[in-house]
């Protein structure tokens, strides 16, 4: 979102806070719908191929970045956004609560994986904000696409189904 904030501040400069709120606006219209979606489909669906959508929509929102400079393209884009939060927002929870099932460390392993998700955020926004400087915004977007794709391979390969489908 920073990024696209920045590519659009630069296109866009006398509406530049009207572009990043449109962003915003278009993510959480779409993150509430598909964070309900995945509430409901969870358990019958399983958590992993929930995820893994979820992880298969940050390389190609990457890829459609690079596209255009379109304000209407890369606001549409955006939604994607909506579409990944949604997906982790909900399962990211429910995963952690069966991975720790009868632990009694649910709070603990929740605050781990939101401070390592709060420590990749500020580094990814710091790695783009470097490359950005030396090659643009295309080789950033598709440089943040490749580490979500790789993301998406680990996940894919090491990451077990946790939905206990016996209760």
């Amino acid at each position: 979102l920073p990024l696209v904030g920045q590519k659009l501040a630069a296109a866009y400069p006398e509406e530049a806070t009207a572009m990043m709120s449109a962003c915003i606006v278009a993510a959480q219209m779409v993150m509430a719908p598909i964070a309900l979606l995945v509430g409901r489909t969870a358990d019958s669906w399983g958590r992993k191929p929930l995820f893994l959508a979820g992880f298969a929509i940050l390389p190609i929102r990457a890829a459609l970045y690079t596209l255009s400079d379109d304000a209407f393209w890369l606001v549409g884009v955006q939604l994607l956004d909506g579409v990944g939060a949604g997906i982790f927002g909900a399962l990211t929870p429910l995963v952690i609560a069966d991975v720790m099932r009868g632990t009694g460390r649910y709070n603990l392993a929740l605050g781990a994986v939101v401070t390592a998700q709060g420590i990749g955020a500020s580094l990814s926004g710091l790695a783009a904000g470097v490359i950005v400087d030396h090659y643009g915004y295309t080789v950033t977007f598709l440089s943040l696409g490749a580490a979500a794709a790789l993301a998406l391979i680990v996940f894919a390969v090491g990451m077990p189904e946790t939905a206990n489908h016996e209760q």
